[in-house]
């Protein structure tokens, strides 16, 4: 791969626009599976005990190609780096390709809260021919940045939405600890309140879809909006079993179409990625 960035990198943009394309949304079970890999760029490299798991390029890479090779997976959503990658792996024929958008609130930052988008653009994705763009949306009441965060978010689902291409917001409400982090508040109450104000985006809706967690009363989040919703993984849980309890009891809720799972996937607790895979495929 080194060698084709220095000696022919043109042949990643012929491989993005040659490449066999997904035919829709609607995935091999009838909701999609995609597997979530834009952690590293904003510099989020902890799975489950290990701080580093993500940063050996070749390893997540190997998940990655594993995973998607499973029956029922449908794509993946990542930074520029790791899609090109997987193009040049050959690893991306009729799969949905989501490219992630922002990326400047780096984990960890003062800035975290304003998520600048550094990623993918709408005209950039389109010229590639993929299908969608993915956006963090964190709102904290008591940052000023925000503002700016949500005035980016709503210009970029009209963008995607202007050339037929979904845009996944992943919204949180967040605040800061006492000791200074960003944390994202897991409750039935905000999960309600970020999706309304994700849905409200930009000056249509017809193809945002929203990327929620899984909170205690998920009916309840899921009666907030009409929107698509796909729903994502977290962190990797000590307790996978009961993390697949709650997932499995939210899919049949029919505003729920599809899963985005990162971590849990890839580097699942016993780190037998294709049983990780299988057994959501089979969930699904």
């Amino acid at each position: 791969m080194v060698r084709t960035r220095v000696k022919e990198p043109e042949l990643i943009t012929r491989l993005a626009q040659d490449r066999v394309r997904p035919a829709g949304l609607s995935g091999h079970t009838g909701r999609l599976l995609i597997v979530a890999a834009d952690h590293p760029a904003r510099g989020a490299l902890k799975a489950g005990t290990q701080a580093l798991a993500m940063a050996d390029r070749a390893d997540l890479l190997d998940r990655l190609v594993r995973a998607l090779a499973r029956p029922g997976v449908d794509g993946v959503l990542a930074t520029a780096d790791i899609v090109e990658d997987l193009l040049l792996l050959g690893a991306l024929e009729h799969k949905v390709v989501i490219g992630s958008m922002n990326r400047g609130g780096l984990a960890g930052t003062v800035f975290e809260i304003d998520d600048r988008f550094t990623g993918y653009r709408p005209a950039a994705i389109a010229q590639r021919g993929f299908q969608g763009g993915k956006m963090l949306l964190r709102i904290d009441p008591n940052d000023p940045l925000t503002p700016r965060t949500l005035e980016s978010a709503a210009r970029m689902v009209e963008e995607l939405s202007e050339r037929g291409l979904m845009a996944m917001v992943e919204p949180f409400i967040s605040h800061r600890t006492p000791e200074g982090r960003l944390v994202n508040e897991l409750t039935t109450e905000a999960a309600i309140r970020s999706a309304t104000v994700a849905a409200g985006l930009a000056s249509t809706s017809a193809h945002t879809w929203l990327k929620l967690p899984v909170v205690e009363d998920m009916n309840a989040v899921l009666a907030a909006t009409t929107l698509p919703v796909m729903l994502l993984g977290g962190e990797v849980a000590a307790n996978q079993s009961e993390q697949f309890a709650a997932w499995s009891a939210a899919l049949t809720n029919p505003t729920v179409r599809g899963m985005a799972i990162g971590r849990s996937l890839l580097y699942p607790p016993d780190d037998e990625v294709e049983r990780a895979v299988d057994s959501i495929v089979e969930m699904m």
